[in-house]
Order: structure tokens, then C-alpha cells, then sequence
């Protein structure tokens, strides 16, 4: 067994970022127990409970074994989905099992006693939904850009009429092949004669376009905020599309206007977060218009320092163990 209390953490082998703060954790001699729930493949666990006590017994990857009731923490940052690979199984048997993983180790893992979360899965899912944070940002005093959900075309044409110019933005990213290859849908500019009856199909997300100079991305670790003043080269309305085109300038948080941080703290409180990625676009005349938080945002690409910066932050919230 690995002692004293371990963090765990959940992602993928090839993930980065998690690597950041597991290194970071590993120099302050705590120990890491790092596994892929949605690839369990030499994984096994024997989980107790009843009345008067709760999960324990031994948890084993091809490298760790954990204690379930020893973990002091869980970093959740990207699992992949649930799949099992086809050793002699039927597709429906296959199914069968990956449903049986998720609910079970899975939520074993989501269910620990007395410790962490940064974030908990299930507060993470609930804060994914688009419509929820505009209703969340809303509350919490943010500057919101007018927004439309809308699956009818006559709608949606009637919107970018009234607020163009107006950008669309999936609602959900997922995966999209074009002849065999995989293609991302990004944030663009619409014109009302574009819109056609396809909209019809599902639900389609607008905004009114921010006259934006910079993007700026807020990573907020507990109550601490690092800020990242992002610039592009060319005109690009996501950033995202190129990072070899962007410039990330650190910007002291205490910079940035009151409300927008008194707002962050609310968002995050009304979703039960520790952690969340958020996203502003900043006009000219120095306002901050919020388009998104993601609960699990990537933070890794900014400068070093501040890089470094939201690793110990993150660190320091998963060796302490218990809720911000």
C-alpha cells in the first residue's frame, strides 16, 4: 500500500497538463496513484461497504496499489471514454462491460469518503451545459453578450438581423468526420441569409459578436485567479484555432475589475467548483464580456510562469486534501 494518503488522479497516459502537477506533487514527496478509468486494463478493486462505514479495500494498477479510504484527493482531469477492447467479446457483451466499468469503478471513484475533488465528475458534467452558464454568469453579475438557443430557422435569422453581427458556436463540441477525417467545428460569423432550414435539425447556439482587442483566459484555483492576456495574429475569432498564432501576456489579478473577479467566485460557487477555465473577450473601452467557463479547461499553453504558477496552486490544493 502507498502511504501516507495518496491523490489520486484520473486521466489519460498522454495528458500534459496532468503531468505538470503530478511532477509537482511527486518534488513535494507526495505519492500520485495515476490511472485511466476509461481504459482499466490491468485495473482491479475490491470495494466494502455497510452500515456505519463506507468504501474501503484495495484499489491496484500494473504499478500502485491504493487504499480507497486512504485517497486524500482526486484530480479529475481528461479520462477517455469508456471503452473496452474486444478480448472475445460480442459487441453487446462488449457494451455490457464498459457500462459496467463506468458505473462501477467509475463511480467508486466518484464516491471516495473525506477527500477532494478538483473537480467531482458529476459537478463537472452539470457545468458543461451552455445554457447553465449563461444562467449562472447572468447571476453572478457577468457581462453576457445577447445569446439565442434555438432550433428554428425563422429565429435564428430574426436574431442576427437584430444583434449582428452574430457568431455560432456549437453547443457541444464532439467528433465530426468529413471523408473519413476529423474536422472542428469553430466559432464563426454568420450572416442571416446563410441560415438556412438545416438549423431545424438540432439546437443551434448565437451571439452577438464581441468587437474584441484581446481574449482574456481566467484559471481560477480556489479563490487564487491567474489571468492570461491572449493576442492573435491575424483576425481570428478563436484562438483556439492556431496556438503558433497567439501571444500570452501574465496580467496581475488584481487588475482585473472587481466585479468580473467577484463574479468568477459566485459562478464557480453556484456549480460546487474548485477549478474552472474561464473566458473573456475584452473591447476596446476596457469591458469584460464573458462567452464560457470550462470546468476542465486546458491552462498548460500559457507562459511558464504562470504555467508554473497554476501547477502549485493546484498542487497545494490536492497535498492540503479537503475542500477549498
Amino acid at each position: 500500500m502507498i502511504s501516507p494518503r495518496p491523490v489520486v488522479v484520473l486521466t489519460a497516459l498522454d495528458d500534459l497538463t496532468a503531468d505538470h502537477v503530478i511532477t509537482e506533487l511527486n518534488g513535494r514527496g507526495v505519492p500520485v496513484v495515476r490511472l485511466d478509468p476509461g481504459s482499466p486494463d490491468g485495473v482491479t478493486f475490491s470495494a466494502q461497504a455497510g452500515s456505519g462505514w463506507s468504501w474501503h479495500g484495495p484499489l491496484s494498477t500494473p504499478t500502485r496499489t491504493l487504499g480507497l479510504e486512504d485517497a486524500r484527493a482526486v484530480y479529475y482531469r481528461r479520462p477517455t471514454g469508456y471503452y473496452l477492447p474486444p478480448v472475445g467479446l460480442e459487441a453487446q457483451e462488449q457494451d455490457f462491460a464498459a457500462a459496467q466499468f463506468r458505473h462501477g469503478l467509475a463511480g467508486l471513484l466518484a464516491a471516495l469518503p473525506g477527500c477532494l475533488y478538483v473537480n467531482h465528475p458529476h459537478l463537472n458534467s452539470g457545468a458543461e451545459f451552455k445554457p447553465r452558464q449563461i444562467t449562472e454568469a447572468v447571476l453572478a453579475g457577468l457581462d453576457v453578450p445577447p445569446t439565442l438557443v434555438t432550433n428554428d430557422p425563422a429565429a435564428a435569422r430574426s436574431f442576427t438581423k437584430e444583434f449582428g453581427p452574430v457568431v455560432y458556436k456549437p453547443l457541444r463540441s464532439t467528433a465530426y468526420r468529413e471523408g473519413g477525417e476529423l474536422r472542428t467545428v469553430w466559432v464563426r460569423t454568420v450572416e442571416a441569409d446563410e441560415i438556412g432550414d438545416g438549423v431545424a435539425a438540432c439546437p443551434h447556439l448565437f451571439q452577438q459578436a464581441v468587437i474584441k482587442t484581446a481574449d482574456m483566459r481566467v484559471a481560477a484555483v480556489g479563490e487564487r485567479l491567474f489571468v492570461t492576456r491572449i493576442t492573435t495574429e491575424g483576425d481570428h475569432l478563436d484562438w483556439r484555432l492556431d496556438h503558433n498564432l497567439i501571444s500570452c501576456t501574465p496580467i496581475d489579478p488584481i487588475d482585473v475589475p472587481a466585479p468580473v473577479r467577484q463574479g468568477i467566485r459566485s459562478y464557480l460557487k453556484a456549480f460546487g467548483l474548485v477549478f474552472g477555465a474561464f473566458d473573456f473577450a475584452l473591447e476596446a473601452d476596457g469591458a469584460w464580456r464573458f462567452l464560457e467557463c470550462n470546468p476542465n479547461g486546458q491552462w498548460a499553453f500559457v507562459d511558464r510562469d504562470t504555467t508554473g504558477a497554476i501547477t502549485c496552486a493546484l498542487a497545494d490544493l490536492l497535498e492540503k486534501g479537503h475542500p477549498a
